[in-house]
């Protein structure tokens, strides 16, 4: 595979990020932009959810000289391969998905186009372009009915409970086998219950939020009993920025790879937690809301559902070792970021 020049490894690289104007890839451009990189971006602009909010997040990074940004589909290969043959990112960071889990239940054929087909055509051109680095999303679904916790990446993850997850873990076996057979150094991170400003309308805090503030109740699944180990956005694309120079290198044997790490033995190849090594009660979480909004909430206990686990929690040793750095941001500092520009977006 080609080597990257000096002046490339020290600044100045291209990495193109798919899923620019969703929530983490907003966030994950931002980042990088201050870090001296140019990106590019590319998204489809889907309507899962309130695309004005994505306009606005694209807006904001078009404001650096630095980004640039397509529109399309993951499945329009023809389209992202164009884009990937004039800009020649030196790195892809693959975060573009249909994401939700508890849609899948409803329109599971979006998730089979998307982050199946979309992840091949990604991986199509990290191949072509022979990148010196593929980064690529995942999620803590993967790891369906395990019960022991926390979660370490050399744990088995056979048991997917929804298509959302099984979609995901089809995407590392693939990221397995194109590292292998092409020499393609592949990291998979593995995302757990991110939240922060600029969130999902779909996920919990959004919801939570906006529902306590017009006075209408909250669903609390399993009656309250769930755990969650949630992360804070920026914690989260910093933990990816530093992954970017931690890149995986096939093994010369068994024995160089050091316990903990799933480094594979064939392949330059791995899966990373990004976590925030904590689980927490989902009714500390609404109490966490309630005292940033200086509100109560009012709860409607009900039933598990169909797909979702009782807990997530994350071992990020491994992220420790290869970037020496560990998310920790406390649960009432980042809900309390997030009603701050909830407010202020919204005008509440």
């Amino acid at each position: 595979m080609p080597g990257k020049t000096n002046k490339q490894r020290q600044g100045g690289r291209k990495v193109l990020v798919t899923g620019s104007a969703g929530f983490i890839g907003f966030h994950l451009s931002a980042a990088l932009l201050k870090a001296g990189f140019e990106v590019v971006g590319y998204d489809g602009m889907t309507d899962y959810y309130d695309v004005r909010l994505k306009e606005r997040r694209h807006q904001m990074l078009l404001q650096n000289q630095n980004f640039s940004c397509q529109i399309g589909m993951l499945e329009n290969f023809d389209t992202l391969k164009t884009l990937c043959d004039v800009q020649r990112p030196d790195i892809i960071v693959h975060l573009a998905a249909q994401a939700g889990v508890r849609y899948s239940l409803e329109n599971p054929r979006a998730y089979i186009d998307a982050n199946i087909v979309g992840t091949f055509n990604v991986m199509e051109c990290a191949r072509d372009l022979a990148v010196e680095h593929l980064l690529m999303a995942s999620t803590s679904s993967v790891y369906g009915a395990n019960e022991d916790m926390p979660f370490v990446e050399t744990d088995k993850a056979d048991t997917q409970l929804t298509i959302y997850a099984a979609t995901k873990k089809a995407a590392e076996v693939m990221g397995h086998s194109y590292a292998h057979l092409w020499n393609l150094p592949t990291t998979m991170f593995r995302f757990f219950t991110v939240y922060g400003a600029w969130g999902r309308p779909d996920m919990a805090l959004f919801k939570f939020t906006k529902a306590i503030l017009e006075n209408r109740p909250i669903d609390i699944y399993n009656h309250g009993e769930m755990y969650r180990d949630f992360t804070y956005v920026e914690d989260l694309v910093k933990a990816i920025h530093l992954l970017i120079d931690a890149k995986p290198e096939r093994p010369d044997r068994l024995a160089d790879i050091p316990d903990g790490d799933n480094l594979s033995p064939v392949a330059p190849f791995r899966i990373v937690n990004i976590g925030n090594s904590d689980k927490v009660k989902l009714l500390d979480y609404i109490e966490a809301i309630e005292q940033a909004l200086g509100k109560k909430a009012v709860r409607n206990y009900i039933d598990m559902q169909k797909g979702d686990v009782p807990a997530t929690w994350a071992n990020t040793a491994l992220l420790k070792t290869l970037t020496g750095y560990q998310p920790q941001t406390d649960i009432r500092d980042g809900v309390q970021k997030f009603v701050d520009w909830y407010l202020e977006y919204y005008g509440k």
